[in-house]
């Protein structure tokens, strides 16, 4: 016993940091192309349809891995398997410096996706894993928002850094190293709490004791089929919340640069108004973690403490609308804030819900599938956006309006269809999920 590791105080939010990071890491690198279309787009002649091919590139391959990998979570567990995803993603953008044309630039994006689609299953996995839900909000609140921070970092290190003194290879593949630096902490850290060297007795006790009241009688824990997690409304909630909002984040992660470009701004001297929507993000997944477990610690159910963000975030998504009647950068600015801000509550939840109401051998499978509703949805939205852009660039500023009104109702649709199909209902008595 003398030889015993120390344990690590609050050691689950030390493995929270961890992921939290991967987020920030997956970001940066996945952002590299955004921020340099407006750039790549002069030198390679591509239209708006074209690079709106590269990105859906990235968000096939996204589609696909959310579901494939959700289930490999589920089967080898959150050590081994995001081990395996970041090494791979990390080699790819590495390799995308190598791209010659439209054609490479898509085979790597593809590959890109494939393997950052597992970052949310794997984190959603391991909050299951080592929060109790009254932590969980928050616990999703801080890895969730490692893509509002690889958001806001990645205008500064790729166009205000790399970019300017070296040129677009060198901003592409410089950061794909953070990869390799992350997996030596999260080999050395990360194991499950049942197993862990470094987890106190009582950090242990609690983790454990916040699973077994979530135990009901007739409680599944194994893997459910997916026919059968197909079948339940609660399913078709988490999918929803994830596949009618967050398109609209990739449209601001992904076309934002464009866009101020099309209002007459040029990004390289605006770079205010590609990471402030950024930190919205961030300081809206602090406050609704927070929030929803103010309301838990007030009384309220675990329901409807989720449900307040949905309805906030569905609302004020639609001030993305507004937008189109501007072309001030401060204003456009403040309303993709307050949108982003928004959009932060709703996702946050939208990424906790699989850890409150599956079971462990279910949450990365859940997870998955809705992280593959999000890419079909963003799939068709990537397309659609470069499309009429380009179809309505003689309308100038007005180029992406359509598109932004779309994106601003269709969240709203979205709360409504969360808030009636996440109920406790029959399914919730057979012990396939957990009562809310």
């Amino acid at each position: 016993m003398a030889n015993a590791p120390r344990p690590i105080p609050s050691l689950r939010w030390w493995i929270g940091g961890l992921l939290f990071a991967s987020t920030v890491i997956n970001y940066i690198d996945r952002q590299t192309l955004s921020l340099l279309a407006p750039y790549l787009k002069l030198e390679y002649h591509w239209t708006n349809s074209d690079y709106a091919n590269l990105a859906i590139a990235f968000r096939m391959a996204y589609t696909i891995g959310q579901t494939a990998f959700g289930r490999l979570m589920d089967r080898v567990g959150t050590r081994r398997g995001l081990t395996i995803t970041v090494i791979w993603y990390s080699i790819v953008s590495m390799c995308t410096a190598l791209a010659q044309g439209l054609r490479s630039f898509a085979m790597f994006r593809f590959l890109l996706g494939a393997g950052e689609s597992a970052n949310w299953p794997a984190a959603t996995k391991a909050v299951s894993e080592w929060f109790p839900k009254r932590e969980r909000a928050l616990a999703t609140a801080l890895f969730d928002s490692g893509s509002s921070v690889g958001g806001a970092v990645a205008p500064f290190l790729v166009l205000g850094w790399i970019y300017p003194r070296w040129g677009w290879r060198p901003a592409v593949a410089v950061p794909s190293l953070l990869g390799f630096l992350w997996l030596i902490a999260w080999r050395r850290l990360y194991y499950p709490p049942e197993l862990h060297p470094r987890v106190s007795d009582s950090e242990r006790a609690m983790i454990l004791a916040d699973k077994d009241e979530d135990k009901e009688p007739q409680a599944v824990s194994t893997t459910i089929p997916l026919s059968m997690l197909l079948k339940l409304p609660q399913t078709w909630g988490t999918i929803i919340a994830k596949s009618f909002t967050d398109p609209v984040f990739f449209f601001i992660a992904e076309w934002l640069a464009i866009y101020l470009k099309t209002k007459g701004i040029e990004p390289t001297n605006n770079l205010i108004g590609l990471w402030i929507p950024f930190i919205g993000a961030d300081l809206g997944s602090f406050f609704a973690g927070w929030f929803s477990g103010y309301l838990i610690r007030r009384g309220m159910s675990l329901g409807w403490a989720r449900k307040v963000p949905v309805l906030y975030g569905g609302i004020g998504m639609t001030l993305l609308i507004f937008t189109i009647f501007t072309t001030n950068i401060y204003v456009i600015t403040l309303l993709f804030a307050i949108v982003t801000f928004t959009y932060a509550g709703f996702t946050i939840v939208a990424n906790t819900l699989p850890s409150d109401l599956f079971h462990s051998g279910s949450v990365a499978s859940v997870s998955g599938l809705g992280g593959t509703g999000t890419g079909i949805g963003t799939i068709i939205a990537f397309k659609l956006v470069g499309h009429f852009s380009d179809a309505r660039q003689a309308t100038g500023t007005h180029a992406f309006d359509p598109i932004v009104i779309a994106l601003g109702i269709i969240p709203f649709i979205g709360m409504i269809l969360t808030l009636l199909l996440v109920r406790n209902n029959e399914a919730t008595e057979r012990g396939l999920v957990r009562r809310i």
